[in-house]
């Protein structure tokens, strides 16, 4: 795709998911207190399923930062002394990574000098971000999950690094299923990344990993989905764009308003949804609280 013809769809995907100049929620604008309370309803057994993977502490070919966690106490030889002692520890981790499950605020990706809806780049500082930081979902994201299994689809285990999910292949792996995604739901995107990792080990998924081509960037604004997730980075590596490194995200959180979850894992999901016959569910999204911050670590939960 040349970066001319990205950029005509880029133009295309904002003028169609327009807010209005004030908006600063982007397509969370979707998910109307409605559309929780008929998410409710997806609840069957109470069966709780996380979609997040273990945080990393060991380094590797796609997480050469891993968070650093320690033990802060008790000291050597106080807890077995008398009285009361507390077990403390500490943790450090960069939010945006290859390897661990995070959430991107609105203010991660600045292009052409700004930040979604002609917010101003300089609006993030040293000290932190100004606008469309995560403090947009304090409250967190609650509403209709969908999963759409293309390696399902396809018949194989994962889609090899460099493969891309096109609009069709989502309008399939719905059909497949039986499942559609509409407004205010949460779109969970499986292209096999941490099976093939877990399976054949880690890779350098920086240069090389399996997503979305940015024309399926389309589906999600014709169905209007409130956030956007996959146990990949979402991008297809190397780029689909020519001078765009990461297409899908700007047109997502950029053109679109719409929060990304990046590796976030299905593994046990997915069986879960194939055995129940039914692929959408009660999700519960609960990033930390860091009201300046671009990210955070996230652990989505799916209630079957």
């Amino acid at each position: 795709m040349t970066e001319a013809a990205f950029r005509t769809l880029y133009e295309q995907l904002r003028e169609q998911t327009s807010r209005g100049p004030e908006d600063r929620r982007g397509a969370l604008g979707n998910l109307t207190p409605e559309c929780v309370v008929a998410a409710t309803t997806e609840v069957r057994t109470g069966r709780t399923v996380s979609l997040a993977s273990p945080v990393e502490t060991l380094p590797g070919p796609d997480n050469p930062h891993p968070a650093n966690h320690r033990m802060t106490g008790p000291a050597n030889g106080d807890s077995a002394a008398e009285g009361l002692h507390f077990a403390l520890d500490r943790f450090a981790m960069n939010v945006h990574g290859d390897a661990d499950s995070h959430l991107d605020a609105l203010c991660h990706v600045i292009y052409d000098g700004e930040l979604y809806n002609g917010v101003p780049a300089s609006s993030v500082t040293p000290e932190g971000a100004g606008a469309l930081t995560l403090d947009t979902v304090h409250d967190g994201i609650v509403g209709r999950g969908v999963l759409l299994d293309v390696p399902r689809l396809r018949a194989v285990p994962w889609l090899e690094p460099g493969d891309h999910v096109t609009a069709d292949d989502l309008t399939a792996a719905e059909a497949a299923q039986g499942v559609r995604a509409g407004p205010g739901d949460l779109l969970f995107v499986r292209v096999g990344h941490r099976r093939r990792r877990q399976e054949l080990g880690a890779w350098k998924a920086a240069d090389a990993r399996a997503g979305l081509h940015p024309t399926a960037m389309r589906f999600l604004a014709e169905r209007r989905v409130a956030a956007l997730g996959s146990d990949g980075n979402n991008d297809t590596a190397p780029s689909a764009v020519a001078g765009v490194a990461f297409p899908v995200h700007v047109l997502a959180m950029h053109a679109m308003g719409l929060h990304l979850m990046d590796y976030l894992q299905f593994e046990e999901l997915a069986p879960a949804c194939e055995r129940a016959g039914r692929w959408s569910f009660l999700c519960v999204v609960a990033p930390l609280r860091l009201p300046a911050a671009t990210g955070s670590p996230v652990n989505p939960i799916a209630v079957l």
